[in-house]
């Protein structure tokens, strides 16, 4: 593990959906912990937050939230620190992190989706703080076939709803949070796109080439194993 640097971020991962898509498998099991070649897809992510330097991370919890709980405790095994949110039932990803921000602070926080693979580097980022005046960043990624028409586009590197071509958001991010508790329309359950889309042409984008796969269905977990026993 590398050394952390100071002030590293907190980070959130969003574990608390349904995973409706992935059913069977998760009416008896949340989605985050499905394993992926023998490792639940959450620990992916947690060792590349570890190992960028994150030491505080927080999960939202809610479908079948006990099991994410029990196995992996205070996160030690991770070197991290784990708290978690719980919801009665889900709060969708904006609810959710409104929800758990007495927990993540008053600085900027990452935020990863639990149902996402990827590669990313989060050192990255953190080695690049956000500007004073930005609310936020969204890593971006290729459209995948599940969502052909992406979801905002990127002019000089800034969030467009306009300019194209267009990208898909790859669920995970850097925030303030006065992007939530700023935002004229929260409720106790929404959506980040609506707020993302609130803040067009204030928020940093930028497009990702790297591995990426939103775990959301039995197919793509299937074919996320087969590229992974290739590498």
């Amino acid at each position: 593990m590398t050394a952390h640097p100071k002030n590293a971020p907190v980070a959130m991962v969003l574990a608390a959906g349904f995973g409706k898509r992935m059913r069977p498998l998760t009416d008896r099991m949340p989605k985050p912990l499905i394993p992926v070649l023998g490792k639940p897809l959450i620990e992916y992510a947690l060792e590349r937050l570890a190992n960028a330097g994150v030491s505080q991370v927080v999960i939202n919890l809610a479908h079948l939230g006990s099991q994410i709980r029990d196995h992996l405790g205070s996160g030690e095994r991770f070197g991290l620190e784990i708290h978690y949110s719980d919801e009665s039932e889900p709060l969708e990803t904006a609810g959710g992190i409104t929800k758990a921000l007495p927990l993540l602070g008053s600085a900027p926080f990452l935020v990863v989706n639990g149902d996402v693979w990827c590669d990313f580097d989060f050192s990255e980022w953190i080695a690049s703080p956000l500007p004073q005046d930005c609310p936020g960043r969204l890593l971006m990624v290729p459209n995948p076939p599940h969502n052909p028409e992406g979801d905002f586009g990127i002019e000089e590197g800034l969030l467009s709803g306009t300019s194209k071509p267009r990208f898909t958001f790859a669920g995970i991010s850097y925030l303030r949070p006065q992007i939530l508790t700023g935002y004229p329309n929260a409720r106790e359950r929404y959506g980040l796109g609506e707020v993302f889309a609130h803040n067009e042409d204030l928020m940093q984008a930028e497009v990702y080439a790297g591995d990426w796969c939103d775990v959301g269905t039995l197919e793509r977990l299937n074919n996320l194993e087969e590229r992974l026993r290739a590498e």
